[in-house]
Order: C-alpha cells, then structure tokens, then sequence
C-alpha cells in the first residue's frame, strides 16, 4: 500500500526532542499538536461480562444467535445478547490473556471478556488499536491461571491524540490495512479449499488428463511404494560432544523438512561416526515423529538427516508421490498413530499402497497442483508483507 496517497510523511527527530514531545514518528501531516498523556481507567470503562453456561454455547450459528466472546475471542454462538454496538474486547484470563478483538452489533460477552466503552472523544477503532499494540498480556498476574484485572489496566499509562479526527484517521487507515489481509487470507482458504477438492477429483480419477493426442491414458495400477522407491533415514550425533555441532553440514531435523536453511550443522567427524545420512535438494522428506509426524516435503536444500526422517527416492515423479502421500497424511496418522501416540516406521510407509497413473500422467497431475501451490505461496507471501507493513505501522504511528 503507498503511504504517499494517504499523506503520509516521516518526521526524524533527535533524541532530545523525542524526549520533550510527545509525538509519533510516523504522522499525518496536517497535525502537529503533541499527544497527551492518560491512564487507561480516564479513557475506558472496562468491565466484564457475564457468566453462561458452556451448554447454552453453540458451535453452529442458527437463526436469531449471537455471538459469544470469551477470554480467547469467539467461543460460539448464544440465543441470548448482553451488548449492543461496537467495543474493544479484552481477553482476561489464560495464557493468551490481553488478547484484543473488536466486535460489532449485538453479541455476549462472557466473564472472560473485559467489554471497553468510551466517551464521544475518543474513537472506538482508534482505542482498538492502541490497545492491540499494547501488549497487554506483561501485565497479567498469576502463574498457574495467568489474569488480568480491571485495577491493574486502569492504572497503565497509554499516549493519545487529543484530536478526535486524527485518531479516525489513524484508524481508517490500519482498518483498510487490515482488511487488505483478510481479503488475502480468504483469497488463500479459498485457493487452499479448491485444491483440496482437486486432488480429491484426481486421486479418484474423476478428473483425467488427456495425452498429447487427446487420447486417454493407460489404466492406473495398484502398487506398494516399496515396489519402485528407495528408502532410508538418518541419526544423530553425540549431543555431548559439542565439536561435533561446529560443522558446515546442514543438520535436518523433522521440523526442517520445509526449510531452505537450518541453524544446526555438524561436522565431517560427526557425520561420519554416527549414522546420518545424506539427502539431496529433490529428495522426498517423511517425518516419521515428531509435531508434524506424517507429513512430508521435497528437500529444498542438502544436508544430513537424523533417525526421525525417511529419505524416499523413485524414478517415478517424486511430486506426485509427495502429493499422494499429503493427500493421505490424515488416514495415514488416524490408522497408526492412534490418539497422538507411537512413531510411524519405514516399513509402515514401504508398504503403502495406492494406485498410479503412467509417469506422464503423474507429471501432468503434479505440475497442475504445484501451479496451485505457487498461487497459495504467493498469496502467503503478500500476507506476510502487509502483516509486516502493518507492525511497522503500529511501531511508528502510536507512541
């Protein structure tokens, strides 16, 4: 977004003048008042909601519900409201307390929620974000059930504008930031959501390519992975020997398999006295345990790989094995490694059997998936940089 259509201009100031004006770095240019200093409790009413019974909490929005926001944003939906309007909510307790939504309209809040009304000076949006990028959380209290109190919050110190119509317009403009993200974000979910039905008409071959002549390809066959690939994992090194981790070898843990740089490396030596082994960029990564046990990737870089990843290599295309196996991680999970426990082994995964195309058809299914894939990625990388743009922005425009 260009800042310049907006007039937006950046004042540099020393360090001396910063420290006898209160002023953002980052500013409107037609305001040049200094912003003033309050306690949280002079500009917000702050109290919490109301208790309901997690029975009268629905998962499904039916005809005449309204939302319900605990201590961690939507909880589900009620038959019943307790506000009405538009308020910054903040979360109370747990550990993600000080957590900051705005809700709109008519809605419950429950006795985890701290409802924030203002007066006609201060705008509602503009509060939002002061308090969003408050960080609200450092003030909570309690270890076990981390909280936070109404007390405690009307006693912060925040820095704001006197002028009612700059806050709007500080907050016209993050709103419109922030709706550039949503409409991204739902741009990948419905990206995501059409390659998820695509794969599920290709695997079941209700969608066919055609050959270059137009003619059909031959039958798909029914084959175990250990009929046509190579499989082998890695290990790991002494972790007491501390020379063996000041290597130039790239060490790929599970939790590396989409990376293109680690931050752990070992040795020459470690490598060769222990029983990691080798992968190249284009090699099938399987995380066998681990947070993401079940999932898998092609390598993007070459290291070593320790006992937790399964190396698979085949003449056959490597993309479309990966995105047989992606397509099939939940059975695969739910089918061995029932309620979260046990590891997945190399002959669990050798002994996988689906059914494949001949290899120009699986490298035609694979290239059409992958040109998904690239769209998603690029939708995911112009998230990251608004999101970006916009802590830049909070970190320059408030004080």
């Amino acid at each position: 977004m260009d800042t310049a259509t907006i007039h937006i201009e950046t004042e540099i100031r020393s360090t001396e003048r910063s420290r006898t004006k209160l002023v953002p770095t980052l500013r409107f240019n037609e305001f040049d008042t200094c912003w003033n200093i309050r306690t949280i409790g002079s500009v917000c009413n702050m109290k919490a909601g109301n208790f309901v019974k997690a029975s009268e909490i629905f998962e499904e929005k039916l005809e005449g519900m309204f939302p319900c926001y605990g201590g961690n944003g939507l909880r589900g939906f009620t038959k019943t409201s307790n506000q009405d309007g538009k308020f910054s909510l903040i979360g109370r307790q747990g550990a993600h307390c000080g957590n900051i939504k705005l809700a709109n309209g008519k809605f419950y809040a429950t006795e985890h929620a701290i409802v924030v009304s203002l007066s006609e000076e201060y705008d509602t949006d503009w509060i939002f974000y002061l308090l969003y990028n408050s960080n609200l959380n450092q003030y909570s209290t309690g270890q076990a059930q981390p909280g936070l109190s109404v007390k405690n919050l009307e006693k912060i110190n925040v820095i704001i504008p006197p002028s009612l119509i700059e806050q709007q317009k500080i907050a016209s403009f993050l709103s419109a930031v922030d709706k550039k993200i949503q409409q991204l974000s739902k741009k990948k979910a419905l990206l995501e959501q059409y390659k998820k039905g695509v794969m599920q008409q290709l695997f079941s071959q209700k969608l066919r390519f055609k050959d270059e002549q137009g003619k059909d390809y031959p039958d798909w066959e029914e084959k175990r992975l250990l009929e046509f690939c190579k499989f082998f994992s890695g290990g790991t090194p002494s972790s007491t020997n501390k020379e063996y981790y000041n290597g130039k070898i790239p060490f790929i843990g599970s939790g590396n398999i989409y990376d293109s740089e680690v931050f752990s490396f070992i040795s020459e030596v470690a490598f060769n006295s222990s029983s990691a082994k080798l992968v190249e960029k284009g090699d099938l990564l399987y995380a066998l345990y681990g947070a993401n046990s079940g999932e898998s990737a092609i390598s993007k870089l070459e290291g070593a790989i320790n006992q937790a990843i399964l190396c698979i290599r085949t003449k056959e295309s490597i993309e479309y094995l990966n995105y047989i196996l992606v397509s099939n991680k939940d059975k695969i999970v739910s089918k061995y490694l029932q309620g979260g426990q046990g590891n997945l082994s190399a002959q669990i995964i050798k002994k996988l059997k689906y059914k494949f195309p001949c290899l120009e058809e699986q490298q035609k299914i694979a290239s059409y998936l992958s040109a998904i894939d690239s769209k998603i990625e690029s939708v995911s990388n112009q998230i990251s940089q608004t999101q970006s743009f916009k802590k830049g922005l909070l970190q320059q425009m408030f004080i």
